[in-house]
């Protein structure tokens, strides 16, 4: 009798956490190439998977993106909550800067998180309750500060806070806006955009307390 070579048989594909992978290939895709050209059989070759294994996790691609938009978001409120342990003990408006600090280093060290999180086109974010209470957390602290300094006589007393509220994030927003797209350079800005933006935005918030 012959001995015949062993047919080695496939190994099964393993991975210690696949919705970490799927998140991880997909922020990987869409570094490489664009938010418009990620499609889940994509998201399914780079890792290593069958085209229809992310179905088992994510009904489709903006459920993917809005997995990734809540990683981001747990990151993005670990940054704000650093940078705010950092003044603890401080006044409230720099307390209310602190957020806009750790808001803005983590959208420059992230700027594929930023893209995914702040586009509402993008995510499903009404049916993710995570992002909501994350963000709404995010508001509250606003809102808190912004009602403490009023209170101790750092803001002018007919200032509404929720105009306040929205004009910080409008502005916070916008400066991570023109970093990430680039804007800083057809607007003629120089220097290391963390410190031009830090500085930018602690202009902002003395300006606060000056106007009425």
């Amino acid at each position: 009798m012959t001995d015949e070579p062993a047919t080695e048989r496939p190994k099964p594909y393993h991975h210690g956490n696949l919705v970490d992978e799927l998140l991880r290939v997909t922020v990987e895709i869409i570094e490489e190439k664009g938010v418009d050209q990620l499609s889940m059989r994509e998201v399914a070759r780079r890792a290593g998977v069958s085209p229809g294994a992310p179905f088992q996790h994510f009904a489709s691609k903006s459920a993917l993106l809005t997995a990734v938009a809540e990683q981001a978001m747990q990151r993005l409120v670990d940054a704000v909550s650093e940078a705010q342990d950092e003044v603890a003990t401080e006044a409230p408006l720099r307390r209310l800067e602190a957020i806009g600090q750790g808001y803005l280093r983590w959208a420059l060290a992230n700027p594929t998180h930023f893209e995914v999180i702040s586009s509402r086109k993008l995510i499903d974010f009404a049916s993710s309750l995570t992002l909501q209470a994350q963000n709404d957390a995010i508001r509250h602290s606003m809102v808190e500060l912004l009602t403490l300094a009023k209170a101790n006589g750092n803001l002018p007393s007919e200032r509404d806070i929720q105009e306040l509220v929205l004009a910080c994030r409008a502005y916070v927003y916008g400066l991570a806006r023109m970093v990430v797209d680039d804007h800083f350079r057809e607007w003629q800005i120089t220097g290391e955009a963390e410190t031009v933006v830090l500085r930018s935005l602690n202009g902002f918030i003395t300006s606060l307390s000056r106007t009425g």
